[in-house]
């Protein structure tokens, strides 16, 4: 954009159609050339919201797109949008409580910090607010955080995966929760970030776009920098879609080992999933033209040799099932070997 402003020459209307032009950090000037956007309300609509919801949409509307695609979408479902944006917290909980709001758009860390100033206002957040499902993007949706929100607060909450410069939302969850489903709107693709070349079920990858309703704005393959994978068996809601596994990190955050990508926070999942473990770190070597992946594993306490190998046992079945590669080694460390600031994933090998 800066050698062709404003848009870089990928605009494929007349300048004087554009709907509305919205900017990302860069600046990164995005136009829009249709109004409402009736197919991003299917995210919205398998969450749950409908006619009579009230619902607090947390995302700015100045600058950035979330905001005001988001409106539209809610009110495509028919639901009521109070347009609360960001910060504010003590108007957004006098907002919610007094309009009795069921529904909120937002992050899941704001929610979460929205909860506890009302708790700290003396509220029972359970009994005093009606909010009783969430539907978030932008941030991802740790488990130990879904359990909280849906457990202790009475709270269903459902994530959807967007990318600004394709145009809204790319994928979202249905009431399995167990993986997002792709929009029919885009040809999305799982691709080695590397090589570009399509990647098959399970295996991780760069999601790679192509927005096939949005025909004023050229982007053909746009790798959107984000790690996935997807599982292509149909969803037991009914729904026959491919499905996004959920956003794994950053193209910067993965490191190929014998043809595979293995993924900080995909591996972070898996370690830190066994409650003795407290850090981790993998090591890539290569040994005789091979590339070998080690684990190293800092307990919180130390364990008997029996419990040790028991723990690996389990922890290479799980690695091997959830990133598509076997370790060849786990080797147990002190507590202080692995320093809290070492990368996840260090790769020592020497291409010579």
């Amino acid at each position: 954009q800066k050698k062709n402003p404003p848009y870089g020459g990928f605009l494929a209307i007349p300048p004087e159609e554009v709907d509305r032009v919205f900017i990302s950090p860069g600046p990164v000037y995005e136009p829009i050339h249709h109004q409402g956007i009736k197919w991003f309300a299917r995210a919205f609509w398998a969450a749950g919201f409908r006619k009579g919801d009230v619902v607090v949409n947390t995302f700015t509307y100045h600058l950035s797109p979330a905001g005001i695609l988001f409106h539209e979408a809610i009110r495509d479902c028919g639901a009521t949008v109070v347009p609360t944006g960001t910060g504010n917290t003590e108007i957004q909980l006098q907002t919610m409580r007094d309009l009795k709001a069921t529904g909120f758009v937002g992050t899941p860390s704001f929610l979460l910090s929205l909860i506890k100033r009302a708790e700290e206002m003396g509220y029972d957040f359970k009994k005093d607010f009606s909010l009783r499902r969430a539907w978030f993007t932008g941030e991802m949706l740790a488990p130990s955080m879904r359990q909280t929100l849906e457990q202790d607060y009475g709270i269903d909450t459902r994530q959807a995966y967007a990318v600004t410069e394709c145009g809204g939302a790319l994928a979202y969850e249905c009431h399995k929760k167990n993986g997002m489903h792709l929009m029919d709107e885009y040809i999305i693709e799982i691709a080695d970030p590397e090589t570009g070349r399509q990647l098959g079920p399970g295996e991780a990858g760069e999601v790679v776009v192509t927005a096939l309703h949005n025909r004023h704005w050229g982007l053909i393959r746009f790798g959107t920098g984000d790690l996935s994978s997807y599982i292509a068996e149909p969803c037991p809601c009914g729904r026959t879609s491919h499905r996004l596994t959920g956003i794994m990190g950053r193209a910067g955050d993965a490191v190929k080992v014998r043809g595979m990508f293995v993924v900080a926070r995909q591996a972070e999942g898996v370690c830190l999933s066994f409650e003795p473990v407290s850090r981790f770190q993998l090591e890539v070597t290569r040994h005789e033209q091979r590339d070998v992946l080690i684990l190293k594993i800092a307990l919180k306490q130390d364990l008997t040799a029996q419990e040790k190998q028991t723990l690996a046992d389990d922890l290479l079945q799980r690695f091997q099932t959830t990133c598509r590669i076997r370790p060849d080694k786990i080797d147990f460390v002190l507590h202080g070997a692995i320093p809290e600031d070492a990368p996840k994933i260090a790769d020592l090998r020497k291409w010579e």
